[in-house]
């Protein structure tokens, strides 16, 4: 059997081919599985860059050129931060709004169907262990 490295690896390379795969048919072409650092992570009424990198694992450096790209992109916009306004929030525009619906939706099909897979008894305990030995590292 595989180790557990190689087959996280298989299930996320596979579950992005999808999940990109039907946002690109939603209208989302542009967006790479780099910028789920971004969007997976986002609120809808905003989040600090900082906390974006807390939430996904990845450096300031990258989450800002991540923000970035997603600004020219139109997905998201920096606004001052009400509760700081040294500080910004990454808000998400109707654009990203939108991309945030329509990935809830296609993950929750893709859960589906895993779950349909192998019991739905199964595929819960699953994501709760995978969720306990992740908040391990």
């Amino acid at each position: 059997m595989p180790d557990v490295g190689v087959l996280s690896a298989h299930l996320l390379s596979v579950f992005q081919k999808e999940l990109f795969t039907r946002l690109a048919e939603a209208g989302h072409e542009h967006l790479r599985p780099r910028h789920g650092a971004v969007m997976a992570h986002i609120a809808t009424g905003g989040t600090r860059a900082s906390e974006l990198s807390d939430r996904s694992g990845q450096h300031k450096q990258v989450i800002g050129t991540l923000i970035d790209e997603l600004e020219r992109l139109g997905y998201v916009t920096r606004q001052p931060d009400p509760a700081d306004r040294r500080a910004k929030l990454v808000v998400p525009t109707d654009q990203g709004r939108d991309q945030m619906v329509q990935a809830q939706r296609i993950i929750a099909d893709i859960e589906g169907r895993l779950a349909s897979l192998v019991g739905k008894d199964r595929f819960t305990e699953f994501k709760q262990v995978f969720e306990e030995i992740s908040r391990g590292y």
